[in-house]
């Protein structure tokens, strides 16, 4: 079983309430989820208007497939989101 993680940091420029953010989280989210089969949370700084941590993972039998599954969400969130992407990490584990 191979099991590979993505920790996606945005910076969120005009949004003011904690209201607004999700919005904004829960729409990412569910195209994420919507258009790659992956579970999507967001992992810290709840509190922060200005900051969204999403984590997203994926499970499958074939490294290369979660590599691949995973470089697809960030280029699709690099290409379409307008939050500014701060960091991203990528890790597969039982490779």
């Amino acid at each position: 079983m191979i099991i590979g993680s993505l920790r996606l940091e945005f910076r969120l420029h005009g949004v003011f309430s904690l209201k607004e953010k999700r919005k904004s989280a829960t729409s990412l989210k569910q195209k994420l989820r919507n258009t790659f089969n992956v579970a999507v949370a967001e992992t810290e700084a709840q509190d922060a208007h200005h900051t969204l941590v999403l984590g997203v993972v994926t499970v499958a039998n074939d490294s290369g497939f979660v590599h691949s599954q995973l470089s697809k969400v960030l280029a699709m969130v690099e290409g379409t989101t307008a939050d500014e992407l701060v960091h991203a990490d990528m890790e597969i584990f039982g490779a």
